[in-house]
């Protein structure tokens, strides 16, 4: 049998249904049988994606149980088949089944005891991660989005941007305050100082920058391999209010950002000021019905 094919082409929509074998939650008896019941009239009502003919068979077989999870078919607690079941549902190897569920255990929709088997994981909140990205996405690419330089110029350190930078109070500093717009309206407010050294073109090469996706892309910096990001929710003073146009105290995102050189010395340092009214996170936990 082709490794990764259906063990029976009478079933619609992708991979055959396991059947129960020795060993099976569904085939043991004891208190395991409702629930292996259970499982099994929910395995019976639903209808799973098809192999495409690029998916690795391991890959498919994961994102197959994956689907299930997310429809509920195995709830948390729940056993999955085990890999003898797996084996003969999917048509495949020992060494394919582990590859899948090692990609479950991956995406943390599964644990693993040993001498038990493979069980679903409840959600952990904890583990929810939000990306910057859900807040850069939604500007990057627009032709309505600008960057204005409200100011720049050579300052000399306070102790606490010499705290922030690790460098000696009174050390030259280039300091700059940018505007992000759309449509005219602000968005973003960000203050930054950066180590004046006239031997680097970072400086130079910042204050060119007049695009969003510009801004940050030199905030990250080519060539910067570190930083420490810190977002908070903050209310914005009196002078922040005015530059976002928005009424002093209103929300906002407070995203402090700290870039290191490759020799481990800090080059940068500031903060983002995000009108809480025009940005968001979120994120997904799980999986959702459809693999999604």
């Amino acid at each position: 049998m082709a490794e990764g094919g259906n063990r029976r082409d009478d079933q619609k929509g992708g991979s055959a249904l396991p059947e129960a074998v020795e060993g099976s939650p569904s085939s043991q008896g004891g208190g395991g049988v409702p629930q292996a019941a259970a499982v099994s009239a929910r395995v019976a009502q639903a209808g799973y994606r098809g192999r495409t003919s690029h998916e690795p068979a391991y890959l498919h077989i994961a994102n197959a149980i994956a689907d299930r999870i997310g429809a509920g078919v195995y709830r948390p607690g729940d056993q999955l088949p085990t890999e003898a079941l797996l084996r003969a549902e999917f048509g495949v190897s020992p060494m394919t089944v582990r590859r899948a569920i090692s990609i479950l255990l991956d995406r943390g929709l599964v644990t693993t005891t040993q001498g038990k088997g493979t069980f679903v994981r409840a959600l952990d909140l904890g583990e929810a991660v939000f990306r910057l990205q859900e807040i850069t996405d939604m500007w990057i690419g627009d032709d309505s989005v600008d960057v204005v330089l409200l100011e720049a110029g050579i300052v000399r350190a306070t102790e606490e941007v010499a705290a922030m930078l690790e460098c000696v109070a009174g050390a030259p500093t280039v300091f700059m305050r940018r505007l992000i717009r759309r449509r005219e309206m602000p968005l973003v407010y960000q203050l930054e100082h950066v180590i004046y050294d006239e031997h680097r073109p970072l400086v130079e090469s910042q204050l060119q920058v007049m695009s969003l996706d510009g801004l940050l892309r030199s905030s990250g910096g080519a060539g910067i391999p570190s930083g420490q990001l810190t977002i908070e929710a903050v209310n914005l003073s009196a002078e922040e209010a005015s530059i976002l146009e928005v009424p002093e105290g209103s929300p906002a995102f407070r995203l402090a950002h700290i870039f290191s050189d490759f020799d481990g010395r800090r080059i940068s340092g500031g903060v983002f000021l995000c009108r809480g009214d025009q940005f968001r996170l979120a994120t997904n936990i799980g999986v959702l019905p459809n693999g999604e």
